[in-house]
């Protein structure tokens, strides 16, 4: 070989073993990306998963695969997330549990804020405080008043121990000074069902679970969490405008990587999933089912995250919560 060439070789070749590995191997994405969805089929986490799935997916050339790894808070799925190579090849649909299991089980199969990258805080979810009618309150000051004159004699309902809605529900117990029964159930669908028959008197739950029983008059909304009215119950004043004004109740899905993940890619996939959330039609949909569309930067979801594992770590405390 001329040695201008051979020394021409040798600086081309090295410059490619200084490259990333996924620009080595082609601009990203050259293959299909998994979604790994850490709750069943069907259920909200999967629903805004596969939105965002469906959405980023012309954006970046190739299809965004749903695999749903339910079970354990999300852990197993979350777990498997954790433990793929940080390729952005595989990226997990993780909800508020992620910030709730590190102060909740004695041992983790991973470090939450040390294996996994941000990608971004993609939704929140309003809940709503709803009681049964046989219960005879009609907002948050009447259930404070009731629960003040009767301690001990009111049960909420919760999917089960630890469970965001259980939380919310300490939360709401320790900020309004009363003392609430608690009732964990195997999920809120069956929780719902008994605050629906009155065998539990209120829940906190999701507003696109609740409203069919609002709107028929099976339950009576108190109030929704978060800092202004939803629009799917406009009527319903906020639980901070009921007198609570710090309380904070809402759900929050997110994405998260493989740590170690390239920069550039975390920032790509945050990018469009922000540009899928915030379309103009796809945003007034998500809102008037009780749904805020967030796509946010890594860095915000990363302060969203650390801040939530403190605000549950304390209320797990508080509770005394132990895994089911």
């Amino acid at each position: 070989m001329n040695p201008n060439h051979r020394r021409r070789f040798l600086a081309v070749s090295g410059g490619l073993l200084a490259l990333p590995a996924h620009a080595q191997s082609g601009a990203y994405p050259n293959r299909p990306i998994k979604m790994v969805v850490v709750s069943a089929a069907g259920g909200i986490l999967d629903t805004i998963g596969r939105l965002v799935a469906t959405g980023i997916g012309p954006a970046l050339g190739q299809n965004v695969v749903v695999e749903n790894r339910a079970g354990a808070g999300g852990i197993p799925g979350t777990e498997f997330v954790a433990r793929s190579a940080p390729d952005g090849y595989t990226i997990g649909k993780v909800s508020t549990s992620h910030s709730i299991n590190p102060g909740l089980y004695p041992k983790m199969p991973y470090d939450t804020l040390k294996d996994l990258a941000c990608v971004s805080h993609t939704v929140n979810l309003k809940n709503v405080l709803v009681a049964h009618p046989s219960l005879q309150i009609g907002s948050v000051k009447e259930l404070i008043s009731a629960a003040r004159a009767k301690p001990g004699t009111i049960t909420f309902a919760s999917a089960g121990n630890g469970q965001s809605n259980h939380l919310s529900g300490e939360i709401f117990k320790s900020m309004a000074g009363i003392d609430l029964i608690h009732v964990p159930y195997k999920g809120s669908g069956p929780a719902l069902i008994d605050t629906v028959g009155g065998n539990s008197l209120l829940m906190f739950v999701d507003i696109l679970s609740a409203t069919p029983h609002i709107r028929a008059g099976r339950l009576r909304a108190l109030g929704v969490t978060g800092s202004s009215r939803s629009p799917a119950l406009p009527e319903v004043p906020t639980i901070q405008e009921s007198g609570l004004p710090d309380f904070n109740g809402n759900t929050w899905l997110g994405l998260v990587a493989p740590a170690g993940t390239p920069r550039d890619i975390v920032a790509r996939l945050s990018a469009e999933t922000s540009k899928v959330l915030n379309e103009p039609q796809t945003r007034e949909r998500l809102l008037s089912q009780g749904v805020e569309p967030v796509g946010s930067t890594p860095e915000q979801f990363a302060a969203h995250l650390e801040s939530e594992m403190k605000r549950y770590a304390v209320a797990v405390k508080a509770s005394g919560a132990k895994v089911d």
